[in-house]
């Protein structure tokens, strides 16, 4: 599957690939842990220990993205040994307005947008997104979240709604760092796709590639003549 030779729609996962969410996400533990005198001991686990409950607590029936932050939040505190009460775990959603861009995505957005109309395709709710944004100084074309299509990635049902929306899967390719929740459905779907592989990740023996690699967002778009 060829990167198309004219795209017409470029877009981008958000928390991974333009946001550096696990920065923020335990920069929030440790700030919380803190109001307690609590020490996290192993704060190289937090986040690898977030993506599998996150990815279990998104494979049930649908909730807002803020309470699966929630529900992690709690079921991290408990296996670390953190007395923390379940109603400060808002602390996790709370912080999302921290989450912070990576350094160089609003330059690269930039030049995307000067060639490309420019879409999001999240695993949040809308208000959450809305707190995102205001990192990013761009008017996006179009946006499909989680709770627009009331569901999660790896499902398929967000590349769905943005197909039905521009009509076509044609001259689009999707950008993202997380092969769980968006390369593998966007190989299923038949939908170019491009892994921003920031934590440098290796593919297992037989795995299904993604039609190309890169290590950052400039890369990417130099490779589709954006930069």
């Amino acid at each position: 599957m060829a990167l198309p030779a004219n795209p017409t729609w470029v877009t981008f996962d958000v928390y991974g690939t333009l946001i550096d969410w696990e920065a923020g996400i335990l920069d929030a533990f440790q700030r919380e842990a803190q109001r307690d005198g609590f020490t996290i001991e192993e704060p190289e686990k937090i986040f690898p220990r977030f993506l599998e409950l996150e990815h279990e607590i998104e494979g049930g029936s649908y909730e807002l993205y803020a309470e699966v932050l929630r529900r992690c939040a709690v079921q991290i505190a408990e296996e670390i040994g953190w007395s923390l009460e379940p109603s400060r775990s808002g602390f996790l959603p709370d912080s999302v307005p921290r989450w912070r861009p990576f350094k160089e995505t609003n330059l690269q957005i930039g030049r995307f947008a000067k060639k490309f109309q420019t879409g999001l395709v999240s695993n949040i709710d809308d208000k959450l997104l809305g707190e995102t944004r205001r990192h990013i100084p761009h008017v996006f074309d179009l946006v499909v979240t989680a709770q627009q299509v009331r569901s999660y990635k790896p499902d398929p049902a967000h590349f769905t709604e943005f197909a039905r929306r521009v009509g076509s899967k044609k001259n689009w390719v999707h950008i993202s760092c997380s092969r769980h929740t968006d390369i593998e459905p966007c190989i299923k779907a038949k939908v170019p796709v491009i892994w921003v592989n920031r934590r440098k990740e290796v593919l297992e023996p037989g795995a299904k590639k993604p039609t190309a690699e890169v290590k950052t967002l400039l890369e990417a778009a130099k490779l589709l003549g954006a930069a």
